[in-house]
């Protein structure tokens, strides 16, 4: 019988250092090989394929009017004299600042606006379809009411990158709030963390996941209102931002500068979420051992 418990206990260490490693896994960083292997060569892959059926669109004379589609040498001529003339950065930063500026302005409206949302029940029942509704609406309808309030200037673009971000991320930070488990917060408040201290402490760490993803979701829809807005309400005063160089390509018939336009936009996207959030996704599911490396 002894035998028989000690036998049980050895199984049972076993399986459990078997469970400590498998949660471990392996430590330190990937090896460049493997990290330019699965994580660089993909998208590099991807971008010459569409070059290439891009390109062979052209050379096969399957498309033979360059006012629809310009081949990606007439694109890059395009882009290249827009970097000598020194305007290139001009149009990036123009619609950065502003995208980045709005969308922490939206930042600092939503997160109380979740909270609140997520917390007060009667709040909840009032605002929380209307922002469902809100994130539902195209944001270019918001252009128009938003000239005539407040006419062509930067407030206009802010208030439209607003009125497409915050819903975002309020309802991002109310979908990270329901999913915190109730024994956190029964914990939280038997070691005094209640009021303010309990959500700064308890609720906003264990809501990050929905937040951050609300975050990510909110910098999608500021970015493409603040494109609605620079397409609509062009004014010189405003600058020339990548939604008015679009709109000026499209204006002039210049397929090459539209495709210009269009790949900045899309690069400018890609970029801010390569260098912001997905680091940030990464560090929240690693900091709760969430992250599947390979």
């Amino acid at each position: 019988m002894a035998s028989t418990d000690l036998k049980t206990t050895e199984d049972a260490g076993s399986v459990e250092a078997g469970l400590d490693a498998l949660e471990s896994g392996p430590s330190g960083r990937p090896p460049l090989r493997h990290t330019l292997v699965n994580k660089v060569l993909p998208p590099v892959v991807a971008v010459v394929v569409v070059l290439l059926v891009w390109q062979g669109l052209i050379s096969l004379r399957i498309v033979t009017d360059p006012t629809t589609l310009p081949s990606p040498a007439a694109v890059w001529h395009t882009v290249q004299d827009a970097w000598l003339q020194g305007t290139l950065l001009g149009y990036i930063w123009t619609s950065v600042s502003r995208g980045l500026l709005g969308f922490l302005f939206a930042l600092l409206i939503g997160t109380p606006l979740g909270l609140v949302v997520a917390r007060v029940k009667f709040v909840r029942a009032a605002v929380g379809p209307i922002l469902s509704g809100l994130q539902s609406l195209p944001s270019v309808a918001w252009v128009p009411p938003a000239v005539i309030w407040l006419g062509l200037d930067n407030s206009m673009m802010y208030a439209v990158i607003l009125l497409g971000a915050v819903p975002s991320i309020a309802n991002g930070l109310v979908s990270g709030v329901d999913q915190v488990p109730p024994l956190f917060l029964r914990a939280g408040r038997t070691m005094g963390a209640t009021g303010l201290k309990g959500t700064w402490h308890i609720t906003l760490p264990a809501a990050l996941p929905g937040y951050v993803a609300g975050l990510k979701q909110g910098w999608a829809f500021a970015w493409r209102s603040l494109m609605a807005a620079e397409i609509i309400a062009s004014f010189p005063d405003l600058g020339v931002g990548l939604g008015q160089l679009l709109e000026n390509g499209r204006n002039a018939s210049d397929m090459a500068m539209v495709f210009e336009a269009i790949l900045l936009i899309l690069t400018v996207g890609i970029a801010i979420d390569l260098l912001i959030f997905s680091p940030l996704e990464r560090w929240v599911l690693r900091s709760r051992g969430l992250l599947v490396k390979g």
